[in-house]
């Protein structure tokens, strides 16, 4: 008899608008008492496999393991038969008699995706190349804090389409909050992920809109963030080619001064200082990256408690 297929979180629409909002409080509590649930993974173990280099991602969940009483068992891809022919649902039937849950960062979704379907544990996307969930959450959280609500913020995303802002789009939507994208039309967001993110927007009152103006992106916004212009997976030899096409949409001094006063900065890092963003406003007052940074651990508690604990 086959086991029962737990919830996982691959991308953020796997979550409601409710389950969203409770993921964020919890994420919250745990900010403010990092020691609430020292038991829920006690005896246990998480397997977090990095198919991708990490900083924050992995050192943040390893934590978030062992404050929630658990051992992170952390892994590559030379340390698993997956890479040396095993199918990933053996694996994936193999790995949930052992843990509690399985964190991955990795390519293709595909192979998420299959992992997840063969699993009978719940299976957390610390990044692929399509969605980027978790770093999302945090985002959220960071705007949570300082703002002190979510519906209504408008947050604008400057620079090539990625996994990055596929995972912002849909989190605003769900959130109630307005995002603007400015993507050069050759490094563009998924028309897809856009389109379903513009339907959900409608359901929570939110409003989605794509430009290829950074200026008119910013303009009046209360948040602004980019990332890096290649990202892992891409060709290094496109990076003189990403720099020309992407160079009007470096966040600057200028640019921020476009957006409310109260504004701020926020990028997933790590930052190529003055490519993407300028030195200026990485350290400036109105930068919370490393805001960000913490708040990945805090989330990764909470996502971590809600699918365990199946709070949601």
């Amino acid at each position: 008899m086959m086991p029962p297929v737990a919830r996982s979180f691959l991308r953020v629409t796997d979550l409601s608008s409710e389950e969203l909002r409770l993921v964020i409080d919890r994420a919250l509590a745990y900010k403010k008492a990092p020691q609430r649930s020292p038991d829920l993974l006690r005896g246990q173990s998480v397997t977090l496999y990095f198919n991708k280099p990490s900083t924050r991602t992995r050192i943040s969940f390893e934590t978030a393991v062992h404050r929630l009483g658990g051992l992170p068992v952390t892994v590559g891809p030379n340390d698993l038969q997956m890479g040396r022919g095993e199918t990933v649902e053996d694996t994936a039937r193999v790995i949930s008699r052992y843990s509690a849950a399985f964190v991955t960062r990795t390519y293709a979704d595909d192979e998420i995706t299959r992992f997840a379907k063969a699993a009978s544990i719940p299976v957390i996307n610390a990044l692929t190349d399509g969605h980027h969930p978790c770093q999302a959450l945090a985002d959220l959280l960071t705007l949570r804090e300082r703002f002190g609500k979510l519906e209504g913020l408008t947050l604008a995303y400057v620079g090539a389409g990625n996994n990055v802002v596929h995972s912002l789009l849909e989190a605003s939507a769900l959130a109630g909050m307005n995002m603007r994208v400015a993507a050069p039309s050759r490094y563009p967001a998924d028309p897809v992920i856009v389109e379903g993110a513009k339907r959900l927007a409608e359901k929570t009152g939110s409003r989605i809109e794509i430009t290829e103006s950074a200026a008119e992106a910013v303009d009046g916004v209360d948040a602004v963030y980019t990332d890096t212009w290649l990202s892992m997976g891409d060709p290094f030899e496109e990076r003189k080619q990403r720099e020309q096409v992407l160079a009007p949409y470096q966040v600057n001094a200028a640019l921020m001064k476009r957006a409310k006063p109260t504004a701020v900065f926020l990028h997933c890092l790590p930052a190529h200082r003055d490519e993407e963003v300028t030195n200026e406003v990485a350290d400036s007052d109105q930068s919370v990256i490393f805001d960000q940074a913490e708040n990945k651990l805090h989330t990764s508690m909470a996502i971590l408690d809600v699918l365990v604990s199946g709070a949601i």
